[in-house]
């Protein structure tokens, strides 16, 4: 299942599934619902929220990565997993802009 995000401030990001009800849930909003908005009220707590779990993400990994520096078959370079921060970038910089724009972002519609 694709979900799109879209805003008048900013091109569409398009993320699989899995990897926007994480987003969802990291915006506080239902994971499960297949439509939904972030107003533009709702949009300085959503960055914050999403800003939050980036910083989670990327502490989490640095920790992880310092217990595998050892292991020589971990995934490295392009054969590493992408990580929650790096799926978060561009959904960030859209729900960015549409604050300055004063726009809001949705996605299912």
């Amino acid at each position: 299942m694709l979900i799109t995000f879209k805003s008048a401030a900013g091109a569409d990001v398009i993320m699989l599934g899995k990897a926007a009800q994480s987003m969802f849930v990291a915006l506080g909003k239902d994971p499960d619902s297949p439509t939904g908005i972030v107003t533009v009220e709702q949009l300085p707590e959503a960055i914050a929220r999403l800003k939050q779990a980036i910083a989670a993400d990327k502490a989490a990994r640095a920790r992880d990565a310092d217990d595998a520096a050892d292991d020589e078959d971990a995934p490295r370079g392009m054969a590493a997993p992408v990580s929650f921060a790096q799926r978060a970038w561009p959904l960030l910089d859209l729900l960015e802009l549409a604050q300055k724009e004063g726009q809001p972002v949705v996605w299912g519609v």
